[in-house]
């Protein structure tokens, strides 16, 4: 028998992969050059004068000293230089880039670009033409153009991204399993989660400190540019695993870093806005509890905040209060007014909570309407004499602690606290209190029912778990959060009156806000809604010179948030996979049974 042999087919020979080149046809070595330049002299430029007249806020008239919007545009250059610099491997900055690309050279140059020539724009719209601008004012805007001409020259390729965020892992918690030099020790640690608190406790505190809203409009470029680039960096995976090895010490320094807020300000009314933004975030994380963690559509939320501040309005003594006499202590209203939220939170989800999806929407929505029509007529006229109808309830007293009087003045190591940085340091330790119900919550057993009744009711319900009742939790506990929060409030504003509590305003806290708090944020996060809270109260706060045009403003950030980062600022893991390809995060791509590329060789 004749053997027959079989010809081996050669395998494929690969196909070279051409070179990625950038944007713009320029050699790389000259496009990091002119990428660094560029940054210079960005930082550079900001000690120029910009303009011939003071008008403009902020006096960009100075030689040799920024003022203003020039401080952003100084701190995007050094952003930008930096980054370039480690790009070059110089030695000591190797960390800014630990996924080895070249997104945040050009996001960094981005927002240099974006403050500069915003100011330069807002400089001629205001004066009056591009005749008030200075020679420094046209060197800041090209200067601002050439690193990104060079980012944008640069290949934007991801390397070196495969396995990063389990390398940090392994790095950062378990350095029992790397080499002994390089593990980082626990003091190292806390020491880069302490200064990040600071930085972050600097950046929030000047966003607020912020005068006009020209300059809060510049603090948003450098900021959002800055934080795309620290995340496309790898910094934020870097950061996230510190955290996730030292939870408890980064919760201690946030609170820490919060209670130091109002000695940072000489100002009482930036500590106004540090108190509601409090009690905009607490009540925000007590919708995250219904919306983020059960999956129900609550459109009637604020509603809760008001029966809080109503009851404490009503026993709080005074003397517009229908209930005569009744002066009970802050404790003794607070438990009262979380009380009856959670009373009306039974009430309410008893008879709805059989409903799903748009249907309960649309009821809760409905709860929202009735509150706010029912306190509106309760005025002796239309209905009981219970909430004096519109004007509702004045002349609320402030709160006194065992001598201590919150509507003083006091001095403490120093410094002066005024009225309502009396109310931050209370509501810093109603948000500690809060803190803790939601994350020993979600964690219990009662927790994960949450998730899978997010996940898939049906499934949840045939795998034993009482849906309704579990549903009835989550309203009745995220209802008793929101009515605590609007005790607080009820005393920072001297009065409650039925008008905030609507389903959509133009200013917060109504049930529109608090939702898109929770949705921009992050939902089922704990940080996502804090953050989301305050960037909402923020916005309408500092945005007011472009008067009706806020809202569209607000829209359009928006739109461009939930196109770019759907699954929040502060993204839950879970939800972080749900809205990306497998592939695009550190997800492992579809392979064979057999663990091989599914790829059909010729011949085979």
């Amino acid at each position: 028998m004749t053997e027959t042999t079989k010809t081996p087919v050669p395998d494929a020979v690969p196909t070279p992969t051409p070179a990625l080149r950038g944007l713009i046809p320029l050699p790389a070595a000259a496009a990091r050059a002119l990428l660094l330049a560029g940054g210079i002299a960005t930082a550079a430029s900001a000690f120029l004068a910009w303009t011939w007249t003071a008008e403009f806020p902020g006096d960009l008239t100075y030689y040799g000293y920024p003022g203003g919007l020039q401080w952003l545009t100084f701190t995007a250059g050094v952003l930008t230089a930096l980054f370039a610099l480690a790009s070059y491997g110089v030695r000591g900055l190797g960390w800014l880039l630990p996924a080895r690309n070249n997104a945040p050279l050009a996001l960094t140059a981005l927002g240099g670009f974006a403050v500069t020539w915003f100011t330069v724009i807002a400089i001629s719209a205001n004066l009056g033409g591009v005749v008030n601008l200075e020679p420094g004012g046209w060197i800041a805007a090209i200067a601002s153009l050439l690193p990104v001409l060079g980012a944008f020259a640069l290949p934007q390729e991801r390397t070196g991204t495969d396995g990063t965020k389990e390398a940090i892992k392994a790095y950062i918690a378990k350095p029992d399993r790397i080499p002994a030099a390089q593990a980082i020790a626990p003091w190292i640690q806390r020491a880069v989660i302490t200064v990040v608190t600071i930085i972050g406790l600097g950046v929030f505190t000047y966003g607020i400190d912020t005068e006009y809203g020209e300059l809060f409009i510049g603090y948003l470029f450098v900021v959002t540019f800055a934080m795309w680039a620290v995340h496309t960096a790898g910094l934020m995976d870097r950061f996230s695993a510190l955290v996730a090895a030292n939870r408890s010490f980064t919760l201690a320094m946030g609170f820490a870093a919060a209670i130091a807020f109002p000695f940072t300000q000489t100002d009482d009314h930036y500590a106004n806005i540090g108190v509601n933004i409090l009690i905009f975030g607490t009540v925000a994380l007590g919708l995250n509890i219904v919306v983020g963690l059960a999956g129900l559509l609550d459109l009637g939320y604020v509603a809760f905040l008001g029966v809080g501040a109503y009851t404490a309005a009503l026993v709080s003594g005074s003397e517009f209060s229908t209930i005569s006499g009744v002066h009970l202590p802050f404790w003794a209203s607070a438990l009262a007014g979380a009380a009856a939220s959670l009373v009306f939170g039974v009430l309410i989800g008893a008879p709805t909570l059989r409903l799903r999806g748009d249907y309960l929407a649309i009821v809760t929505l409905g709860f929202g309407e009735i509150f706010r029509i029912a306190v509106n007529n309760m005025d002796g006229d239309s209905g009981p004499d219970v909430t004096n109808g519109p004007n509702g309830i004045a002349n609320i007293p402030d709160l006194n602690f065992f001598g201590f009087n919150f509507g003083q003045a006091h001095d403490i190591g120093g410094f002066t606290l005024g009225r309502f940085a009396n109310y931050y340091l209370l509501m810093v330790l109603i948000m500690a209190i809060v803190v803790l119900v939601y994350t020993r919550a979600a964690d219990s057993r009662i927790g994960r029912s949450w998730i899978a009744i997010r996940e898939d009711e049906t499934a949840a319900t045939a795998m034993g778990i009482n849906g309704f009742r579990v549903k009835l939790v989550a309203f009745a506990l995220g209802a008793s959060l929101a009515g605590l929060a609007g005790t607080v409030s009820a005393h920072v504003t001297y009065s409650v009156v039925p008008t905030p509590y609507q389903f959509a305003g133009s200013t917060p806290p109504n049930s529109a806000f608090l939702l898109a708090a929770v949705v921009l944020g992050g939902m089922g996060t704990v940080a996502g809604p804090l953050l989301g809270a305050a960037l909402l109260y923020l916005l309408p706060e500092k945005l007011v010179f472009l008067q009706e045009k806020s809202l569209l403003a607000f829209g359009i950030a928006l739109i461009l948030l939930m196109r770019f980062r759907p699954e929040g600022i502060i993204a839950n893991r879970r939800r972080q996979l749900e809205f990306h390809e497998t592939g695009q995060l550190d997800v492992p791509k579809q392979t064979t049974l057999t663990d091989e590329p599914a790829v059909t060789k010729a011949g085979a």
